[in-house]
């Protein structure tokens, strides 16, 4: 690591939860705060704008967009950074969604502050930082995911995308609504056609209603 500060942007929905945070990494000279933001949105925005920084301590459950869908949508457009996962939550399925997101590290905000900045500096440098129980919470998510997977073995995003493609949406905006390339949605479909055994996305939309799955 360089001499240099490391830039943080705080996201979180909770006012206080940035101050205190905030607060505490201003007193430490290798770090430096540079913007806050409140929903995964802002996060983008602010991104936009400009003066970017080096990591992104990223609330997951934020209004608007969550952290992991910011965590996607921001590494779709800036595939360097890094972000960190700073929750309460350590519910399985979100634990896998971040990880998949790209972020590099996934702290619980019961940690103490030296673990904070020891998951910071980590992702400052690329290396993850994992706490035991969230490494136990990942593994268990993927098991589910596996359990969960549809007769026709299509993942859930599969799914995600095939339902989409039955509601009429387009691969942009297919890609919009699940903050992922088109290339990635190109190739979801590809795997639905095959794994459904079918021709083109007319069939897949007629398979989605057959089976149940649209409202």
């Amino acid at each position: 690591m360089n001499s240099e500060t490391i830039k943080v942007l705080i996201a979180d929905d909770h006012d206080m939860v940035r101050m205190g945070l905030k607060t505490y990494l201003m007193l430490d000279s290798r770090f430096e705060v540079i913007a806050e933001a409140h929903n995964g949105r802002h996060v983008l925005e602010l991104l936009d704008q400009g003066d970017r920084p080096d990591i992104i301590l990223m609330d997951l459950m934020m209004p608007i967009m969550n952290g992991a869908e910011a965590s996607e949508a921001v590494l779709l457009k800036y595939p360097q950074m890094k972000i960190v996962i700073l929750t309460s939550f350590l519910e399985d399925d979100l634990v896998v969604r971040a990880i998949e997101a790209g972020a590099v590290s996934y702290v619980l905000k019961t940690v103490s502050a030296e673990e904070l900045i020891y998951a910071l500096q980590g992702a400052y440098r690329g290396m993850p930082v994992m706490t035991a129980d969230v490494s136990q919470a990942l593994t268990r998510g993927l098991r589910q995911r596996t359990l969960q997977q549809d007769h026709s073995g299509l993942t859930e995003r599969e799914r995600e995308v095939l339902l989409l493609i039955a509601e009429g949406k387009s691969n942009k905006d297919i890609g919009e609504e699940l903050h992922i390339s088109i290339k990635t949605v190109k190739t979801h479909v590809s795997n639905l056609l095959m794994k459904c055994e079918l021709e083109d996305r007319t069939q897949l939309a007629i398979f989605a209603h057959r089976q149940g799955w649209m409202s």
